[in-house]
């Protein structure tokens, strides 16, 4: 007696960007977990997470000015070679 079990399909959701972009904007302006968030609005926390990182703002304009002062250049030239420094320490685990 074989019997044949039916195929459970999932059906994928599409959303639109306007969509994406207002749940990642609730979610960056809430106390919320991404949990929370995902479940207020009926998708996965990994869709979530992966549109956030999609509509990351982005720390700086490609053009933006160079440091005008010494301290300023000093500043950024420590924080540059801090992040160097932290890449080299997670390349190497």
């Amino acid at each position: 007696m074989n019997q044949e079990r039916p195929v459970a399909s999932k059906v994928r959701k599409r959303f639109n960007e306007e969509f994406k972009r207002s749940v990642v904007d609730h979610w960056r302006h809430s106390d919320k977990s991404v949990v929370e968030v995902a479940k207020d609005f009926g998708i996965s926390p990994w869709n979530l997470r992966d549109w956030a990182r999609q509509y990351r703002p982005s720390a700086k304009p490609i053009d933006a000015p160079l440091p005008k002062t010494p301290e300023e250049m000093t500043r950024v030239t420590m924080h540059r070679d801090i992040l160097k420094k932290t890449m080299g320490i997670l390349s190497e685990s």
